[in-house]
């Protein structure tokens, strides 16, 4: 009788680690969410994956992330391609006005990006191609607040625009 009753139990948390293994409960990535939020306004964008697009085959790429923290710092991995070799580029972004966010930005009051207050300039190696990390502190927006933002890179020699990103919507956390 015990064997029967042993053999039950066994059976029956077996078939209830299979049927959990078997469920894809995985959460929305937050990119995913972003992209709801932009056609839907339901769920704010706390990080961006950032495309710049250029003539041919230049482009580049910023992983825009604020950390769930209390030091509410935006760190923009970045890295840029095919563009002059062992040249210096700068990110800038321009912010539409907070809470007047439509989906269109027309804000051409650019901030050069760097660490923290201190502008950095992206080097390319002998290929064209080049990454760094910058960071922004946003201690002093308001969490909650929302706004239309976009990027360019340029060439810091001439401060032409060569890369630019379309227009997102980001809420700081």
């Amino acid at each position: 009788m015990k064997t029967k009753i042993l053999c039950a139990v066994l059976i029956y948390v077996n078939l209830s680690v299979f049927n959990l293994s078997c469920h894809k409960n995985q959460p929305q990535k937050e990119e995913d969410a972003c992209s709801a939020y932009r056609s839907s306004n339901s769920t704010p964008c706390f990080n961006l994956n950032v495309n710049l697009k250029g003539k041919g085959t230049q482009s580049g790429f910023s992983k825009f992330r604020q950390d769930p923290d209390s030091a509410r710092i935006i760190t923009l991995d970045t890295r840029i391609n095919h563009l002059v070799p062992r040249h210096e580029y700068l990110l800038q972004r321009a912010v539409d006005p907070i809470n007047a966010v439509d989906g269109n930005c027309t804000s051409t009051t650019w901030l050069t990006l760097g660490r923290g207050l201190t502008a950095q300039s992206i080097l390319t190696d002998g290929n064209g191609n080049g990454t760094e990390t910058l960071w922004r502190d946003i201690s002093a927006i308001a969490t909650g607040s929302t706004f239309d933002i976009h990027f360019q890179i340029i060439d810091a020699t001439s401060m032409a625009v060569v890369l630019s990103s379309d227009c997102y919507q980001y809420t700081v956390r």
